[in-house]
């Protein structure tokens, strides 16, 4: 620790402050007061709408986040919330090193909040969403407990790293209701990861108090069901902060695994700006704000302590003003993201080359061609897949439900658990939001995780780690951070086992910007896909089709990649195309098979990535055929090969020689009984009938 350094004063003695030297004693201070004047100054700037959207203020928790971000170093790693101001500037302030970075770091939080093209997201993430990933801070989130699983990813890298770091994760009470916070903390629980959890406990989640939403008095008390400490903390006491995540980082980084700390504190400020506050009466503010204030507080242990006079704390007010509204002055001048700013930072940009795309047809070509290449099931194709990026590159983990011993539940991953050990193949609780948010917080910091749900109907309850989070953390943060995620999962009906483990749910993340979806057909594909997915710098939802894992194909031994965002023609034809992919492409070939008979040629387009999207591929066989079917195993009611014909219907309109048909399942839960089942899903008849409908035929 520390040593008290003497002041020139008559010091009394405060046995909390040998825990800091004056120097870092007064810098608190100073950062407390600067975080309370923006908070203030904010509040202003929203009452003349010069501030627009939302925010929500942090004026009087300023001890939480000053107390609990000065026991970090600068290595560590911190994720915030909606109310993340004084996270964000407590945070950038300590690694701004000089009094011109400083400014800088304030003119850049206040820019941000602006929507300015100076902020540290670009204007993108605003208020809600500020973040500088380059220095640690992995952003704040606007969905409640939406940070909590990332922090854990993060963690949980560190631990596979091996590396002597600590995330620090602050949330509301309102997030301890959240399942994700439950899921989050049983898995840093069991796995000892080092995360520092901070709920800041000011009383009321939106509206609703604490007591009215747990019968335990502390969310600390929580925790102990998943054996790990819970503190319980004024939070207005910034030693008290300060020495309590002191001691929970130095639990971590010995291994020890984390901590909950609770941190007893008051907002003074409504929700947000629109917040009449009827929950709380006037003299319970003024109670907080006359005898709790955590500036003042602490202004009279200094000033007692012979650390601090009145001349100084009123130099430190002056100057916080006038840093303030420097930073206002800088955000009001910085102008606005310019248009082409709008499509910038959704994805990082790779696009395959002429001569990339030219060599893997060449191979697909070859494979096609080479009746005496190996057959193996896509299964295998997946494993193999999996083991060769594993080997190329360490940072490729995977995590999921039974993928270890029992090695999957369609045995994908067999093998690998005894290959590569535990902490490379990692068995998780079953928390499709944890396993999602842990993929999002490793992703971030740098590693290439590859998680699976087990059933594509499950990711709804892993939706806001994937959707919100690691979809859209790339560009609410301005570009400034990569999400290299694989998300395996498996979809389709064909088993008999109902509407919640049958379902084809690609449309729902073909609708997020952010995320792309790979959906295999065959081994060759799966195999070269996965591969491509994994060294991609995006999130990919890899869906696997449950009936495809023992159809055999030839696969070369060799190894191979294939470009995301190439479609393949699988069969060529000239007098009209089927557009698929998935199971489906197997259907669409025994269809044109069937058609053949009939003197009917039939292309068959295979799109095996939804996301990005080969649009040219399908248009110049339009081009070809002059008319279009559309097959999926989505529902039909805004399926993704809806919005394939959409695209086409701008793009190639004028080739078109008859209205675009499409083969969908029904909407309808996928039924249990066989018979109903197999009405529901596009079987070959169905293409067929629908191929002969474009061409004014019938059976």
């Amino acid at each position: 620790m520390a040593k008290r350094t003497q002041s020139t004063s008559a010091a009394v003695p405060d046995e909390a402050l040998q825990e800091l030297t004056r120097e870092q004693a007064l810098d608190m201070l100073r950062q407390m007061i600067e975080i309370r004047f923006f908070e203030n100054t904010m509040f202003d700037l929203l009452s003349r709408d010069i501030i627009r959207g939302a925010s929500h203020l942090y004026a009087g928790q300023e001890a939480v986040a000053v107390g609990a971000i000065a026991a970090l170093r600068d290595d560590d790693y911190i994720t915030s919330t909606h109310r993340g101001h004084g996270h964000c500037h407590a945070h950038g302030d300590r690694h701004a090193k000089t009094p011109e970075e400083k400014q800088e770091h304030m003119n850049r939080m206040m820019a941000e909040i602006m929507g300015k093209i100076t902020g540290y997201c670009k204007g993108k993430g605003g208020s809600m969403h500020i973040a500088d990933v380059a220095h640690g801070n992995l952003g704040a989130t606007a969905i409640v407990g939406g940070n909590i699983p990332v922090a854990t990813g993060a963690g949980l890298a560190i631990k596979l790293r091996r590396e002597d770091k600590v995330v620090l994760c602050f949330f509301g009470e309102g997030a301890v209701n959240n399942g994700a916070f439950h899921e989050a903390v049983n898995m840093a629980a069991i796995w000892n990861l080092p995360v520092v959890y901070v709920c800041e406990n000011n009383l009321y989640a939106m509206s609703v108090p604490w007591k009215k939403a747990s019968k335990l008095p502390n969310v600390a008390d929580r925790v102990q069901a998943y054996g790990i400490p819970g503190v319980v903390v004024d939070g207005q006491d910034v030693v008290a902060m300060y020495k309590a995540t002191l001691e929970a980082v130095e639990r971590a980084r010995r291994g020890e695994g984390p901590t909950l700390i609770e941190a007893k504190t008051y907002r003074y400020y409504g929700h947000s700006r629109s917040d009449p506050k009827r929950y709380r009466t006037k003299e319970e503010e003024r109670e907080w704000r006359e005898k709790r204030d955590p500036i003042n507080l602490f202004k009279r242990r200094l000033i007692t302590a012979g650390w601090l006079t009145e001349e100084e704390f009123a130099e430190m007010e002056r100057a916080a003003e006038q840093k303030i509204q420097k930073a206002v002055e800088f955000g009001l001048q910085s102008p606005e993201p310019p248009p082409e700013e709008l499509y910038k930072d959704v994805y990082v940009e790779i696009k395959p080359t002429p001569e990339e795309i030219e060599r893997e047809r060449e191979l697909r070509e070859r494979v096609r061609n080479s009746p005496d290449m190996r057959q193996i099931p896509y299964w295998q194709a997946l494993n193999e897949a999996l083991r060769e990026e594993m080997d190329r590159d360490p940072d490729v983990f995977l995590l999921g439900e039974d993928i270890g011993l029992y090695g999957g539940a369609y045995g994908v991953t067999r093998g690998l658990y005894e290959d590569y050990g535990e902490e490379r193949v990692i068995d998780t609780p079953i928390s499709e939001a944890a396993i999602a948010g842990a993929c999002v917080g490793a992703a971030m910091v740098g590693m290439r995780p590859v998680g699976e749900i087990m059933y594509v109907d499950f990711t709804p309850l892993a939706m806001d780690q994937l959707a919100n989070q690691g979809a859209k953390n790339r560009y609410m943060f301005g570009g400034k951070t990569m999400v290299p995620l694989v998300m395996r999962t498996e979809g389709g009906a064909g088993r008999a086992i109902g509407g919640q483990h049958s379902q084809s749910l690609e449309a729902i993340w073909t609708h997020y910007p952010g995320i792309y979806v790979v959906m295999p057909a065959t081994p060759y594909d799966a195999k070269g896909l996965l591969k491509a997915a994994i060294r991609d710098p995006n999130p990919v939802l890899f869906i696997e089709h449950k009936m495809l894992y023992r159809t055999k194909g030839p696969v070369p031994e060799e190894e191979y990649v294939i470009p995301l965002g190439v479609a393949d023609v699988k069969r060529e034809g000239t007098d009209l195309t089927i557009v698929t992919y998935s199971r489906m492409v197997l259907r669409a070939l025994e269809a044109a098979e069937i058609l053949a008979e009939q003197g009917i040629s039939v292309e068959v387009v295979d799109l095996r990535t939804l996301k990005p999207l080969d649009l040219d591929t399908v248009v110049n066989s339009i081009k070809k055929t002059g008319r279009f079917v559309g097959v999926t195993e989505g529902y039909r009611t805004n399926s993704f090969i809806s919005e394939v014909m959409a695209l086409v219907n701008e793009a190639a309109f004028d080739w078109l020689d008859a209205p675009m048909v499409r083969v969908a399942a029904a909407d309808v839960p996928v039924p249990r009984a066989e018979s109903l089942e197999d009405l529901a899903i596009p079987n070959t008849q169905a293409i067929v009938r629908g191929c002969l409908e474009v061409l004014g035929k019938t059976l």
